[in-house]
């Protein structure tokens, strides 16, 4: 029994960091293992096309894996012979799945008929299925949303999970154009979860014990992917698993949620790089913060205007 399979045959649980891009890297990763980690890393997706070759800063996160814990390594593409090609390539590392990623929203991917795009062309997806099952000998995984432009086509989708023998699923459960706005309909993974008889995880808007509680009450879930709430608390998937155990829940205080900035900041930036530059690039994982903050708004506008490090910590140490 390989280790991913050990994880999901567990009660508790199965926790997962999603990926995403720019954002998930090696050291992301190597980061988040300080703070207790995920039991499953997905790695940013490969770009997958006729001419395409595996993105070496990504496979880095493969050879160099820092978490001792499973990868799945994630495609994005929607031509079947390259993505054959590539998911056999992949299986030449150690990695514990090769995932097909049919939810990612941005315009410049779903344009091109992949990722959330492919969404629009179910009898398509039936056939990426059916060639990577067969060129996948270990795990197959699918990463979704729940349709384009309506929760519908999740109905239509399921049974092709089924029939292809997909090991595990991954909803994402708000439509591609919705982006990442509010109305995740939590309803609607239960019912497909109850349908597939692969285990699933749920996915989108997890940022807190409660939340993640009242998500895999609400769907049945065999577990939860966290993406943006695992940036800015880094925490959660322990607390998550000490509340699940009964014990007592680690509350960082403000001063820890600056000292993880602080390993933030070092971790997005190099130090061959412009101050301006580095400031600007953490800005990107420090949006993620405002939800939780009592002046979402002020943090976001004061932040966003900041231009050296030493402001970037002064405003997070008044937030905070």
């Amino acid at each position: 029994m390989t280790h991913l399979e050990q994880l999901l045959a567990r009660p508790e649980p199965l926790l997962a960091l999603a990926p995403m891009q720019d954002v998930t890297d090696l050291e992301f990763w190597r980061l988040m293992t300080r703070y207790g980690g995920a039991d499953v890393y997905y790695t940013e997706y490969f770009r997958v096309h006729p001419d395409s070759h595996l993105d070496k800063p990504i496979l880095a996160s493969l050879i160099h894996n820092p978490t001792g814990k499973p990868a799945i390594a994630q495609m994005i593409g929607n031509d079947i012979p390259s993505l054959v090609r590539s998911a056999k390539e992949l299986q030449r590392y150690n990695i514990a799945g090769v995932d097909l990623n049919l939810g990612c929203p941005a315009p410049v991917v779903y344009k091109k008929c992949a990722g959330g795009g492919l969404l629009r062309d179910v009898p398509r997806i039936e056939g990426i299925l059916g060639a990577l099952r067969e060129a996948v000998s270990i795990k197959f995984t699918v990463k979704t949303r729940l349709g384009f432009d309506d929760t519908e086509t999740i109905d239509a989708l399921v049974p092709l999970f089924a029939k292809h023998g997909v090991d595990l699923v991954t909803i994402h459960g708000r439509t591609v154009l919705q982006m990442y706005r509010d109305g995740v309909r939590y309803d609607l993974i239960g019912q497909a979860t109850s349908a597939l008889p692969c285990p699933v995880l749920a996915n989108g808007n997890v940022r807190t014990i409660l939340d993640a509680e009242a998500v895999k009450k609400q769907t049945g879930v065999h577990g939860l992917m966290i993406g943006r709430g695992a940036i800015s608390n880094p925490w959660i998937f322990e607390q998550i698993r000490q509340q699940a155990r009964g014990e007592p829940v680690f509350q960082p205080t403000p001063a820890d949620r600056l000292r993880y900035v602080e390993e933030l900041y070092e971790t997005v930036t190099t130090p061959d790089t412009r101050e301006l530059d580095m400031v600007n690039r953490i800005k990107k994982h420090l949006n993620f913060f405002a939800p939780g903050l009592a002046d979402s708004e002020g943090f976001l506008n004061v932040m966003r205007r900041c231009t050296t490090r030493a402001g970037i910590m002064e405003v997070c140490a008044r937030h905070f």
